[in-house]
C-alpha cells in the first residue's frame, strides 16, 4: 500500500551538469522503495503543453528570444505542470520530486537575464498560486566543471550556450540565494561521490517523512 505523508514538494537546483538527474533518479527510487505515492517532474516540461515549450526554450535555432519572453515561456510551462500534474498529487498527499521550479527563473532570467527580481518573483507566485518547494537541494559545482560535464554528454542546448560569463552569474546567484533561504535550501558539494551526495539528501528528506 502507498503511504501517504500529507503532501511534500522537494526540488533540485543547479547549474548545468551539476549532476540533478542523477540524484533525482536515486531518490526516486528510495522513496519509491519505501512505499511512497511519488510524482517526478521536470520544469519546464511534464505535461504535453509544457513539453512543447521546453522544446522551444531549448533548440538552438530560437536564439532571438529575448529574456522577457523566455521568462514568461517558462512561467506558461510551470502554471501547466502545476495545474495538470503537481497540485492533483499534492492535494492527494504524495510526493513531488521536481527538476527545478521557481529558483531557476529567479537565477537564470533574473539575476543572469537582467528581469527586475521583484516583478519576476511575483508572476513565480502567479503560476505556482503561492506554493513555495519544502525542500530544495541544490547542487553547487565551479561552472567551468559543470559545462566540461555537459560537452563530454553531447551537443548543448540553447541555455548551456550562453557562455562562461552567463553560467558564473548563475552560480553566484545559486550561493546568495541558498544564503537567503537556508532552511529550505540544502547547499551540497556536488563534486561529491554520486552515492555520498544521495545519502545526505536521503538524511534530509526522512526528517520530512517524520
Amino acid at each position: 500500500m502507498l503511504k501517504g505523508v500529507g503532501h511534500i514538494f522537494i526540488t533540485f537546483e543547479g547549474g548545468e551538469g551539476s549532476g540533478k538527474s542523477t540524484q533525482i533518479q536515486m531518490l526516486l527510487e528510495y522513496l519509491q522503495d519505501a512505499g511512497h505515492d511519488v510524482l517526478c517532474l521536470r520544469d519546464p516540461g511534464g505535461t504535453f503543453i509544457s513539453e512543447k515549450i521546453r522544446e522551444i526554450l531549448k533548440d538552438t535555432d530560437n536564439a532571438a528570444i529575448t529574456q522577457k519572453t523566455e521568462a514568461m515561456l517558462y512561467l506558461a510551462a510551470r502554471s501547466q505542470m502545476f495545474d495538470e500534474l503537481l497540485k492533483p498529487c499534492l492535494d492527494r498527499g504524495g510526493i513531488v520530486i521536481c527538476d527545478r521550479y521557481s529558483d531557476s527563473t529567479v537565477v537564470y532570467q533574473g539575476y543572469a537575464g537582467g528581469i527586475n527580481l521583484d516583478m519576476l518573483k511575483a508572476f513565480c507566485i502567479f503560476a505556482s498560486n503561492g506554493l513555495e518547494p519544502d525542500l530544495t537541494f541544490y547542487l553547487q559545482l565551479d561552472p567551468v566543471l559543470g559545462l566540461e560535464r555537459k560537452k563530454c554528454q553531447g551537443e548543448l542546448d540553447r541555455t548551456e550556450l550562453k557562455g562562461f560569463e552567463f553560467h558564473k552569474q548563475v552560480a553566484d546567484a545559486y550561493d546568495m540565494e541558498a544564503k537567503k533561504h537556508p532552511k529550505r535550501i540544502k547547499t551540497i558539494d556536488a563534486t561529491l561521490p554520486p552515492e555520498e551526495i544521495a545519502s545526505i539528501i536521503i538524511k534530509y528528506v526522512n526528517k520530512l517523512l517524520k
